[in-house]
């Protein structure tokens, strides 16, 4: 099964009414991704996979506009955090860096919606592939991913 294929599957079975957009343009930049959908780059949902000093896995979802403040992560997980490599992204999460949906990951990891995604009524998520995007609110983020909130970023 392919990525996005993985990604409508799991939409199906949690929330059918949300749908994938793809686009001929490349969207695995925040910027590229705003530029294609026309929207400001805050709107962009980013999902950062890191790893802890427990070998543990997390994902922090925040606006494309905000950075992430490791010592924020550590607080939250209470452990030391890293950015976890290309090939831990694609191991743990079966997407590619740039297409890296929140939701129907090949392994399970703990999620992080930082609040600054509550800015935007609807922001949008890759959707597995580096042309792609999920037009989701804060809420169904919550709802689709587990997810907890979190303020991590500034």
């Amino acid at each position: 099964m392919t990525e996005i294929e993985r990604v409508k599957v799991f939409l199906q079975a949690k929330n059918p009414a949300i749908r994938i957009l793809e686009f001929e343009q490349d969207t695995s930049t925040s910027y590229l991704a705003a530029q294609a959908l026309g929207t400001e780059v805050g709107q962009i949902a980013k999902s950062m996979l890191f790893k802890s000093k427990k070998d543990d896995y997390i994902m922090v979802v925040s606006t494309g506009d905000v950075k992430i403040d490791s010592k924020a992560v550590k607080e939250l997980v209470g452990s030391k955090v890293r950015m976890a490599n290309e090939n831990e992204v694609q191991e743990v999460t079966g997407f590619h860096i740039g297409g890296v949906c929140p939701f129907a990951l090949k392994t399970p990891v703990s999620i992080f919606l930082d609040e600054s995604l509550k800015r935007y009524d609807v922001v949008y998520a890759a959707a597995g592939t580096a042309n792609t995007a999920v037009p989701i609110s804060y809420q169904q983020l919550i709802e689709v991913t587990g997810g907890k909130a979190c303020q991590v970023s500034f």
